[in-house]
C-alpha cells in the first residue's frame, strides 16, 4: 500500500453535538465511542452555516459560503469553484462520494442546471450510466431523500431494485411513492433496504477496490440521518423509552431580550411575511409549536418525547453501519494508514429553547458539531480537546496531512499540528454565517473561547452570550447595562475575524 495516508470522511446530517454515547449516557453509539477511544474528540467544532448546501460546499472548497457562493438552500455550488477532490486527483488519489451530496437544489434552470433536481434525479436510466465526475469526485453514488421523502431516486433507487425490493415506492411519500403521510416514527422499510445499509455496503465496496488497486483514496461516506422526518425501521423506532430521556424545553422568558424572530416562533400563527424576499420557503421561520416543516399539527407532550427517542434511534442505527465501515478498514488492513474524521454538517434542535430543527437561531445546539479524528500512531488516542475547529478547515487539513499544497483560494485553517497534539490551537474563533434571504435574513456569528456575538444585516438588535457563565445561552447581554464595553470589544474582534478570513489566491511576488 502507498505510504500516502488515505482520507475517510464520515458525516451524518443535522446531528446535535451531544449525541455520542461516550459523553451522553442516554444514547448508545458503540462505534462512535470506539472512535472516541482511538482518536481525539474536539468539543468546540462549528459549522460555517447551519444548513446543508452551504456547509457541505464549505467542506469540499475550504471556503465560507459567502466566498464559494452557495449561500443558502436552493442555490448550487457553481462548477467553476475549486474543490479539494481536484487536488487529490492531481496527486494520484482516487476520490469518491457515497450518499448525500446536496451541492445542488431540487430544481434547475437553463442558467443553473442541477443534477440533483426533478425530473433527472428520478431518471434511473441516466443514473445507471452516471458515476461522475462530480465536484472533484471521480466516483459518486448518490441519493437525495431524507427518510421517506418523495425525492428518492438516483443510485439508491437503483440499488433497491438490484436488491429485489421491487415495491420500494411503498416506503416513500407521494407523488413518488404510496406511503401514508400521516404515518410517523415507525418507517415500514426493512432495515436491509434502509439507505444506511446501502451507504455502508457501497462504501465498503469502494474500500475493497482501493485495496486491490493499492491507490490512496479520499472517500466521503455521507449519511442522511438523523435529519427529520423522525422515522426509523423497527426495532430502532422503539429502542429508547421516551419517558426515560431528558427532553429539552423552553425556559420561560428566555426570549424576552432576543431579536423578534425568536419570540415569533413561540406563537400559534406567527407572521414572518416581512422577511420574505425570494418567495421560497425559509427554514425555521414558523411556529415551533408545530411539527417539522410547519405542518399544522401541534406537538403534544407525547410527540416532544417520542421524537427525541426516534432521533436517538436514528443515530444508533447509523452508528451500526458506521461500525461496518470501520470493521472493513480493519479487515482490509487499511486502518493504520487511514485518517478518519467523523462529524456532521450542522446541529439540530429537538426542544432546546422551544425550537425544532433549524433556522436563524445560532445557539450551540445548532452550530456546534460532534467531531472526532482518528489516525493510529499519529493523532492521540482517547484525548479530548477544546481547540476550536470549523468545517472550512477540513480541506486544507486533509491536504496538509497528505503533504499536498493548500490552494490560496482556501480560507480554512490548517489544523494538522492541533490534530497531532503538538500544537494547542490553530484558531481562536469560529465564524458561522446564515443568509437565507438576500437582505432580510442575513446574520453572522463570531464565537471564541468564552463569548459569542451575533450581528444582523441592517439591524440594531443582536445577541451576546457568555458561554462560560451562561452555557445554556439564556441571558442575552446585547442590551444589558454594564456590558457596553464587552459589546464594543466583540464587535471589533468580529470585524478583525471577517478581515482575517479573506482568501489570498496568490502570494505577493513583487513590490509593484
Amino acid at each position: 500500500m502507498s505510504s500516502k495516508p488515505n482520507i475517510l470522511l464520515i458525516t451524518s446530517d443535522q446531528q446535535h453535538w451531544n449525541t455520542i454515547g461516550a459523553f451522553q449516557p442516554e444514547i448508545s453509539t458503540p462505534n462512535l465511542d470506539r472512535l472516541v477511544r482511538e482518536g481525539t474528540t474536539f468539543g468546540r467544532a462549528y459549522c460555517p452555516n447551519p444548513t446543508c448546501t452551504p456547509s457541505r460546499s464549505s467542506i469540499i472548497t475550504g471556503m465560507y459560503p459567502s466566498q464559494h457562493g452557495a449561500w443558502t438552500l436552493g442555490t448550487k455550488l457553481l462548477e467553476d469553484r475549486h474543490t479539494v477532490g481536484e487536488d487529490f486527483k492531481e496527486a494520484g488519489y482516487e476520490t469518491s462520494l457515497i450518499g448525500k451530496a446536496h451541492f445542488q437544489p431540487l430544481a434547475g434552470t437553463p442558467e443553473y442546471e442541477s443534477k440533483e433536481a426533478y425530473p433527472l434525479l428520478q431518471d434511473l436510466d441516466y443514473w445507471k450510466g452516471f458515476h461522475g465526475p462530480f465536484y472533484g469526485f471521480d466516483h459518486v453514488e448518490l441519493a437525495r431523500n431524507h427518510t421517506n421523502e418523495a425525492h428518492v431516486g438516483q443510485h439508491y433507487a437503483l440499488w433497491l431494485e438490484e436488491q429485489g425490493c421491487t415495491n420500494w415506492r411503498d416506503y416513500f411519500l407521494p407523488p413518488t411513492g404510496t406511503m401514508d403521510p400521516e404515518q410517523t416514527y415507525k418507517w415500514p422499510i426493512p432495515e436491509k433496504y434502509h439507505y444506511n445499509t446501502w451507504i455502508a455496503e457501497r462504501t465498503n465496496a469502494r474500500l475493497e477496490e482501493h485495496k486491490k488497486s493499492e491507490t490512496p483514496f479520499f472517500l466521503w461516506a455521507s449519511f442522511f440521518d438523523p435529519h427529520p422526518e423522525y422515522l426509523a425501521p423497527e426495532p430502532w423506532d422503539t429502542m429508547y423509552d421516551p419517558d426515560k430521556l431528558t427532553i429539552p424545553s423552553l425556559v420561560p422568558g428566555e426570549h424576552d431580550r432576543n431579536p423578534p424572530h425568536f419570540q415569533l416562533t413561540q406563537e400559534e400563527e406567527p407572521d414572518f411575511s416581512h422577511l420574505m424576499e425570494t418567495g421560497f420557503g425559509i427554514h425555521g421561520y414558523r411556529s415551533h409549536l408545530d411539527y417539522e416543516y410547519g405542518a399544522k399539527k401541534r406537538l403534544t407532550e407525547y410527540d416532544k418525547k417520542k421524537l427525541v427517542a426516534v432521533y436517538y434511534g436514528m443515530i444508533s442505527l447509523m452508528d451500526k453501519y458506521i461500525g461496518r465501515i470501520l470493521d472493513k478498514l480493519d479487515e482490509l488492513g487499511l486502518a493504520d494508514n487511514t485518517l478518519v474524521v467523523f462529524t456532521t454538517d450542522h446541529g439540530h434542535f429537538f426542544g432546546q429553547h422551544g425550537l425544532q430543527a433549524k433556522g436563524g437561531f445560532h445557539y450551540e445546539d445548532l452550530i456546534k458539531l460532534p467531531f472526532i479524528v482518528r489516525y493510529p500512531g499519529h493523532v492521540p488516542a482517547g484525548r479530548r480537546s477544546d481547540a476550536i475547529q470549523s468545517l472550512v478547515d477540513l480541506a486544507p487539513t486533509f491536504l496538509s496531512f497528505c503533504g499536498l499544497p493548500i490552494p490560496g483560494s482556501m480560507s480554512g485553517v490548517d489544523q494538522k499540528k492541533v490534530w497531532l497534539g503538538v500544537k494547542e490551537r490553530a484558531r481562536d474563533h469560529a465564524i458561522c454565517e446564515f443568509r437565507h434571504e438576500p437582505t432580510t435574513i442575513h446574520q453572522k456569528t463570531y464565537v471564541d473561547a468564552r463569548y459569542k456575538i451575533t450581528v444582523y444585516y441592517n439591524q440594531t438588535y443582536g445577541e451576546i452570550f457568555d458561554l462560560q457563565e451562561d452555557p445554556g445561552e439564556l441571558h442575552n447581554l446585547w442590551d444589558e447595562p454594564g456590558y457596553e464595553g464587552l459589546k464594543a470589544e466583540l464587535l471589533l474582534k468580529y470585524a478583525w475575524a471577517e478581515l482575517g478570513k479573506e482568501p489570498m489566491p496568490m502570494p505577493r511576488i513583487h513590490h509593484a
